[in-house]
């Protein structure tokens, strides 16, 4: 992918852009299996590789400037905007909403907040897509001073972009490296972006976790699902499990299939989807994954932050009667980590999905079974029974 900003030396966010792409994919799979190599039975599928172009569905950009010229993009090293409106990674879509976002910022008279001073009100401006095309733009606000304005002048940008489905404001009143704020205020009707993945709608509100890379994404679910459909399991525990995209691609007729959650409004969004597809046999809650003890499921599907399990979760899935475990990591050292302290469980099948071209980040996602602790049973008990 050719880019004037990186080759002006404006960004260099994609380290690996002079790296052919193909030469990425292998050394990020050898990154992979290298962290992994503790487990030589475990057998690699093929690399999921992305577009290397306008792959990204979600645009964070940082406002600076003034109101009169503002700048949607990053922060130089003293703090001051770079404009990288025409970033190719993303879509024509969102390269055509975004000079119309810059108008509505002098328009409206949103101040862009400059970092070394502290002063003014607008953050960010983060815009959302779905395949179909609709967009979900949020602006990142100090206060509610200037909600009245935005508010005012919002009306004229939906009817120039109809494509906008939901607008909201999050405040974020603090001077920290925090992308947003607890408060969310929503400025249309609409509450949610569909973002359709294989003929499954999932519903993503203003402060939903989604995958950055819709296609890849896709192609993770799908993975997900291939291993379940072998394991034919009869019930599944999805733990972090976001808007549903594990649990609601795993399920299938006689299957339970049972999500948690931490935010509310994503246990929200995956029953809306439930709903839609009129499975009643999976369901939501909202809670704390780490705390979810003793899991009632023949398989569990894990897809934490970076952070990865912890030695807490590692435990309650070492103590629980599960066979089957599916775990989707974006960092390879604390997945590691905690394969390590699943001692009863066999990594058998891993992949590397491409979510972050040109970057040193991607996804892993492990298939692990305890048929090696069933077999060392069943050995021990022949064994016990020769002897007798």
């Amino acid at each position: 992918m050719q880019c004037g900003y990186f080759d002006a030396g404006l960004c260099r966010s994609c380290t690996h852009l002079l790296t052919p792409y193909v030469d990425q994919l292998a050394a990020k799979d050898a990154r992979a299996r290298a962290a992994l190599d503790g487990h030589p039975g475990m057998a690699w599928l093929p690399p999921v590789a992305s577009a290397e172009a306008g792959f990204r569905n979600k645009a964070k950009m940082v406002v600076a400037g003034t109101v009169e010229a503002p700048t949607l993009g990053i922060l130089d090293t003293d703090g001051r905007g770079v404009d990288l409106r025409s970033c190719g990674l993303y879509s024509p879509t969102v390269h055509a909403l975004l000079p119309a976002l810059a108008r509505l910022v002098t328009t409206a008279g949103l101040t862009p907040y400059d970092v070394p001073s502290r002063r003014g009100e607008l953050k960010h401006v983060l815009v959302t897509e779905s395949p179909g095309g609709e967009l979900l733009v949020r602006w990142v606000l100090r206060s509610t001073e200037p909600l009245p304005r935005l508010r005012k002048h919002l009306p004229a940008l939906l009817a120039e972009h109809p494509e906008v489905v939901v607008a909201s404001a999050n405040l974020q009143p603090e001077h920290k490296a925090v992308l947003e704020g607890d408060e969310e205020v929503l400025l249309t009707e609409r509450t949610t972006l569909r973002v359709e993945v294989d003929g499954i709608g999932l519903h993503l509100g203003p402060r939903s976790f989604f995958q950055t890379n819709t296609a890849v994404a896709a192609a993770l679910y799908r993975q997900a699902r291939e291993w379940a459909d072998e394991a034919a399991p009869a019930s599944v525990l999805d733990l972090y499990c976001g808007v549903g995209g594990f649990a609601l691609h795993l399920a299938a007729p006689g299957r339970r299939v049972h999500g948690v959650e931490v935010s509310e409004q994503a246990v929200a969004s995956a029953r809306t989807t439930a709903s839609e597809l009129g499975l009643v046999d999976v369901t939501f809650a909202a809670g704390d994954a780490t705390g979810t003890a003793g899991p009632d499921a023949d398989l569990v599907v894990v897809n934490p932050p970076r952070r990865g399990l912890g030695p807490e979760l590692c435990a309650t899935l070492e103590a629980s009667a599960a066979t089957t475990l599916v775990y989707s990591s974006c960092n390879a050292t604390t997945l590691a980590r905690d394969l390590a302290a699943l001692p009863s469980w066999s990594p058998r099948r891993a992949r590397l999905l491409d979510m972050f071209p040109h970057t040193d980040h991607y996804e892993v996602i492990v298939l692990l079974d305890r048929a090696g602790r069933a077999d060392r049973a069943d050995r021990a008990q022949t064994a016990a029974g020769s002897e007798k």
